[in-house]
């Protein structure tokens, strides 16, 4: 996805750890790349070899940076209201502390806004607030005489709900993926998205299931009737949730729906393909994505499964071969 993104004109990146920066970089990508976590100090020397910025989380932190005595190039992390990283914006001398430190190259700020995916009153109130206290802390450090070159508080839903909030930089993320955390905010999203990822796994067996036999761990599925069934290569281990099991997912095959049966193993599903005419050894089963003329998206799966697309897209595993199709 980033190379991709490169190669479309996007120069700026945004990763959690420092290992997730290296991978970006031996993987060819250029440009700024920010890590929004913490990096131990045992690993400061690769901010400098792989040219990553650091998030400064908190005054303390700042001062562990700054004394290994090399530069460091960061980017100041605000706590606005969302109480997870960040200096608190109340702390403003402390704040100004870390602008002070002779060993940091500070090359931005932000902060994260934690209620931007509701424009409900006490959210949207809330949102505008941290945006109000970001951009006062800006403008009392600019008055204390203290430069920051970029500033960045969106993220995908913020971008949506509250564009005036502006920023010089916006930290997209599931929004690449043509979609938003749920069905429903997707479908009340403003301008129009379309998923560009799909998840498609192969059929390693098909067999006969006896009425009475059962299939899975556990004894986890009773065949009532004669069946047939279909073993498919994906598992709990690839990212497809263990909450879809017994019948609460599905997959496409053939542009059938075929129910997971039993529980999902860690390396693969046993599916229910009694009615789907012709499914053979090979054959491609569509986790996510389309198959004739049904869909299923990365919402679907995530309100089967009790939580969001976010996190369904998220673990993928590094298993599941990545391509590119135009």
């Amino acid at each position: 996805v980033a190379r991709e993104l490169n190669r479309i004109g996007v120069r700026a990146f945004c990763v959690a750890t420092v290992s997730e920066g290296i991978e970006l970089r031996k993987g060819g990508v250029k440009g700024e790349i920010l890590i929004l976590g913490y990096t131990h100090p045992s690993r400061i020397s690769s901010l400098r070899r792989y040219r990553l910025i650091q998030t400064v989380i908190d005054y303390p932190y700042a001062s562990v940076l700054n004394d290994c005595k090399k530069k460091i190039r960061v980017h100041i992390g605000i706590d606005t209201g969302m109480h997870r990283l960040g200096e608190r914006c109340d702390h403003f001398e402390q704040i100004c502390s870390i602008f002070r430190m002779k060993h940091l190259k500070i090359e931005g700020a932000f902060t994260h806004l934690c209620a931007d995916d509701s424009t409900e009153p006490m959210e949207k109130s809330f949102t505008q607030g941290q945006g109000t206290a970001f951009f006062e802390t800006m403008k009392q450090l600019k008055d204390q005489g203290f430069s920051c070159k970029k500033v960045h508080l969106q993220a995908s839903y913020g971008v949506l709900n509250y564009p005036e909030l502006g920023g010089d930089y916006a930290r997209i993320g599931i929004a690449l993926y043509g979609l938003l955390s749920t069905g429903a905010d997707t479908e009340r999203c403003n301008i129009v998205l379309k998923p560009v990822l799909a998840v498609k796994t192969r059929v390693a067996a098909v067999k006969g299931l006896y009425c009475g036999e059962t299939a899975g761990y556990g004894l986890s599925f009773t065949a009532k009737r004669e069946m047939k069934i279909a073993t498919v290569t994906i598992g709990y281990a690839d990212g497809l949730p263990r909450a879809l099991s017994g019948g609460t997912g599905k997959v496409l095959i053939h542009g059938f729906e075929a129910p997971i049966l039993g529980y999902i193993c860690m390396d693969q599903t046993i599916i229910d393909v009694t009615d789907i005419p012709d499914v053979t050894q090979g054959d491609i089963a569509v986790v996510i994505g389309k198959s004739g003329g049904k869909e299923i998206t990365a919402c679907d799966v995530a309100q089967q499964a009790d939580t969001i697309a976010n996190e369904v897209l998220s673990r993928l595993g590094q298993r599941l071969t990545r391509m590119v199709v135009s």
